[in-house]
């Protein structure tokens, strides 16, 4: 049988206030970009890197800290980018409780939260603008969880293949 969620008052339903980033050469500009508009916007942001880009970084050494954080929910959301976002979003569903898709529209950035409780937005930086980008962010972090009985179900069968690993 399939293990249950906590019921919905439980889950995380605060707004997302501390945001980490990560990406890798081709995403570096955008991930830049990103974080300047978030501090802005008052969201504090942790910096998982890439630090100072080399063509030939690895989105995993930044991407997989970033999902390990997140996993252990000592951050409220991550944001991972690398040249296409496919890289990213694969690296980061390897780690048992994030919940990573690469986005390029609205729709998915808030349906993916509300339905499936979807922790880590994935961007390709060599694909979507800044102007989507940051729509897209902040579409994500607007959303929240419906924690509806049919989703939490999902989930609970997500959850029990990562405990296969």
């Amino acid at each position: 049988m399939y293990a249950m969620l906590p019921p919905p008052n439980l889950l995380a339903a605060k707004t997302p206030h501390l945001i980490g980033m990560a990406t890798d050469h081709a995403g570096y500009a955008l991930k830049e970009h990103l974080k300047g508009k978030l501090c802005e916007a008052g969201y504090e942001v942790i910096d998982f890197g890439v630090l100072r880009p080399q063509p030939d970084d690895d989105y995993p050494d930044f991407v997989v800290p970033l999902a390990r954080v997140l996993s252990h929910h000592e951050i409220d959301r991550g944001i991972a980018i690398c040249g296409s976002g496919v890289g990213a979003s694969i690296a980061s569903n390897k780690v048992a409780g994030v919940r990573a898709c690469l986005i390029h529209e609205t729709f998915s950035a808030h349906q993916g939260v509300e339905d499936d409780d979807l922790n880590m937005l994935c961007l390709g930086g060599l694909v979507v603008g800044y102007a989507l980008a940051w729509e897209l962010v902040l579409t994500f972090l607007s959303a929240r969880f419906s924690g509806e009985e049919r989703h939490r179900r999902r989930l609970a069968k997500v959850a029990e293949l990562e405990s296969i690993r």
